[in-house]
């Protein structure tokens, strides 16, 4: 029998109220307090992953190491603990139904009729315990994506339901996060909700052991009582989280409320040692109290929903924290910038970000942006599909290659400097077909990146299709737009690098993926450096033309 306690976080009253956030947070509070944890999210919809979803359906897709398309969740996960995830750590309802579907046809139910329960809970159930297996970690925690009611979540409840008792007591324990709104025309706060959220939360077998209850005012003893008393939860299990200026500030609200505490004592871990949240604390005061502010403008084509580039502002928050400076981010859609206006859009910005994407549409607003970089001298990160704008811009209107384009966005360009990789083109399934996860880049010494990194080996994340044409590398070269980074393997360009400009970086990776509340990513660190130092150059311009 393992040793791996259990925790399960489900939520209800409403979506969005942060189980991820929550669940991150406590992860944090225990890892500080000696132990190892690890987060999975069980995500209710019928897709395998979310690599095929429309970023406005579901925000960013986050991608691990090992090539896993996931929930953007999994992002939050490693921003708090600093330790990767997996395949593992993020299970769908497709990929529990294409999984049992698979042994039918195999044979492997010897005839039996395939049913929910026990079939589709069994799996959900073997899913859940496989980070617990080998004893690889002291704490497993499980965010059940979606709200307690929905239909969609019942075979995860009631996997959670089977897997309570199996466990024995004190071997799994349950929280369950609702909201007490407040209603401002009567000055209260009302518990009803959670008191409803409860009830169907045991009308499907499950007596949550934890409350956390978001909330905007703060919750009186009196709330508090009422709330154990119709939940049938102890008083000092009735949990607030309240709104905070800043998601790394919850674990430090939760760990007032003693959340860490309860937990290690409802689930009998003999635990003494006291988290040091120093330095955490630390990094929470620069970014509530930043000393300057910069402006970097997020070139994008779904910029509608913020969440579609949840880790790339992350990682700009957690560069700018290094420097105690605020970054204010302006998200831009790309589909609004034209060659007339871009100026004027572009040009109270700091620093410019060409996101990554797919497809044509918005993709001349996002090379007219590199354009206005390179020209203009401000600093400048293209990330994967950004890379790719900013070196066909270069090859338009440096090079001379005026029909320059990718292949993805027209197939019949005289002048492929971005082409479809050589192992992609005999693929036509979309779902987890891209090259995926991390991969080795070599880093040329003397170059802003090297100085970046202070290293010439790296591995990287990676999510495409298209690739830099190194039949026209050595022209860029002579040009001065450089590969800095090269995979050692088959010899794909990683990082283009401009000299003779004060910053000017395109990676075909995704380096936000590997960015960390406590250890910013270094491409990060520099480019805010650089557009710290432009924009005292701004600041200084300005002045001068005041004063004449």
């Amino acid at each position: 029998m393992t040793s791996t306690k259990y925790i399960f976080i489900s939520g209800g009253v409403t979506s969005s109220l942060g189980k991820g956030i929550v669940s991150a947070s406590l992860a944090m509070l225990l890892q500080e307090r000696g132990l190892s944890v690890t987060i999975q999210k069980l995500d209710p919809y019928i897709n395998v992953d979310p690599g095929t979803l429309n970023p406005y359906e579901h925000g960013e897709c986050y991608v691990t190491e090992d090539g896993a398309e996931t929930d953007l969740d999994l992002g939050h996960y490693e921003r708090f603990l600093g330790v990767p995830t997996s395949q593992a750590n993020n299970v769908t309802t497709g990929r529990i139904y294409q999984s049992v579907i698979n042994k039918e046809r195999k044979g492997d139910y010897l005839g039996k009729t395939v049913q929910v329960i026990p079939h589709i809970t069994d799996e959900i159930k073997r899913r859940i315990m496989l980070l617990g297996n080998n004893n690889q970690y002291d704490v497993v925690l499980t965010e059940i994506g979606g709200t307690v009611g929905d239909i969609e979540s019942l075979p995860y409840i009631e996997a959670v339901r089977q897997l309570k008792f199996e466990l024995g007591a004190g071997n799994s324990l349950v929280i369950h996060l609702t909201l007490v709104p407040y209603l401002s025309a009567t000055g209260e706060l009302k518990t009803k909700p959670t008191q409803h959220s409860v009830k169907v939360l045991l009308e499907n077998g499950i007596q949550p052991d934890i409350l956390v209850l978001r909330a905007e005012k703060s919750l009186s003893s009196d709330i508090r009582r009422k709330v154990a008393l119709f939940c049938n939860v102890e008083i000092d299990a009735v949990i607030e989280c309240l709104d905070a200026s800043t998601i790394y500030e919850v674990p430090l609200l939760l760990q007032k409320e003693k959340l860490d505490e309860i937990t290690i004592r409802k689930m009998n871990l003999n635990i003494t040692r006291v988290p040091d949240l120093g330095p955490w604390t630390e990094i929470v005061d620069r970014l509530k109290n930043p000393e300057c502010v910069v402006k970097i403008g997020l070139v994008g084509k779904y910029v509608e929903l913020a969440d579609s580039y949840k880790s790339i502002i992350e990682s700009l928050s957690h560069a700018g924290a290094t420097y105690r400076c605020k970054v204010q981010v302006t998200c831009i859609h790309s589909e609004e910038i034209t060659e007339d206006n871009v100026k004027d859009i572009l040009e109270e910005q700091h620093g410019i970000i060409v996101a990554p994407g797919f497809g044509d549409r918005g993709i001349d607003g996002k090379i007219f942006a590199a354009r206005f970089a390179r020209e203009q001298k401000v600093p400048f990160l293209g990330i994967c599909l950004g890379m790719q704008c900013a070196v066909i811009e270069f090859a338009r209107n440096v090079l001379g290659h005026k029909n320059a384009h990718s292949t993805e966005m027209d197939q019949k360009t005289p002048q492929p400097v971005i082409d479809l990789m050589e192992e992609q083109k005999g693929i036509t399934e979309k779902g987890g077909t891209m090259r995926l996860g991390a991969y080795p880049c070599n880093i040329k010494e003397g170059t802003r990146v090297h100085k970046a990194y202070n290293k010439t080996f790296i591995r990287e994340r990676h999510r495409h299709r298209y690739e830099f044409n190194n039949s026209y590398l050595q022209e860029f070269e002579d040009a001065g737009f450089i590969a800095s980074g090269i995979n050692p393997d088959n010899n794909l360009v990683e990082i283009m690098e401009m000299t003779g400009h004060p910053w000017f970086i395109g990676v075909q990776f995704h380096p936000e993926y590997s960015s960390t509340v406590m250890k910013p990513h270094p491409l990060f660190i520099q480019f805010v450096r650089a557009v710290l130092d432009h924009s005292v150059k701004q600041s200084d311009k300005k002045e001068d033309l005041v004063r004449k």
